[in-house]
């Protein structure tokens, strides 16, 4: 399946010495505390909580996202929470490369691995963990503290269900889905 040319308006998108392409029209909290790997598309509206991040002297990101990814318009990406011995904490929400994050998604997760789709208004729970290669359809609820294994292909919920196992060649096409999107990201 051969993706379109999507083009954007330049002035609508900031662009990173590392090729990162973030909406002007995101919500981006505690940047100081975001890592974006680089080549990664952050759309509009698309809200990224850095602010949220463990009390102390810890200088540890709170949020890190890998190479390639996309994060889809009005997607939510925030840090995990709990309170532990009464003491309430933030912990770092890691994601993968080549990440694909639909539209209207909400992501808590403790880490989302490498070559992950995951579908339009899907919420995946706090402290979830998605392993590399895998697919989750369009509207799936992942539980909190979920463990979904590699190339899980999961639709559902709540709480979403792994409906079939993934080739082994997943990788190799999710990492060429997610370089042509970003090749073919122009702007105007």
């Amino acid at each position: 399946m051969e993706l379109e040319i999507t083009p954007y308006k330049k002035s609508d998108f900031i662009e990173t010495d590392t090729g990162n392409k973030v909406s002007r029209r995101s919500l981006i909290s505690g940047s100081q505390n975001i890592v974006l790997g680089g080549k990664t598309i952050v759309h509009k509206k698309c809200t990224i909580r850095g602010d949220l991040r463990r009390a102390g002297p810890s200088h540890q990101a709170s949020v890190l996202i890998g190479r390639f990814c996309s994060l889809g318009e009005s997607s939510v990406l925030r840090p995990p929470y709990k309170t532990y011995k009464g003491v309430f904490s933030y912990y770092p929400l890691k994601i993968g490369d080549h990440v694909d994050i639909g539209s209207n998604s909400i992501v808590e997760a403790a880490s989302i691995g490498s070559f992950v789709k995951i579908g339009a208004n899907c919420v995946i729970g706090r402290f979830a963990i998605i392993k590399d290669c895998c697919l989750i359809e369009d509207n799936s609820v992942i539980a909190p503290n979920s463990v979904i294994p590699p190339f899980s292909h999961v639709a559902g919920g709540p709480p979403a269900k792994i409906i079939a196992q993934l080739p082994e060649s997943t990788q190799e096409i999710f990492e060429a889905q997610s370089k042509d999107k970003y090749a073919k990201f122009v702007p105007t």
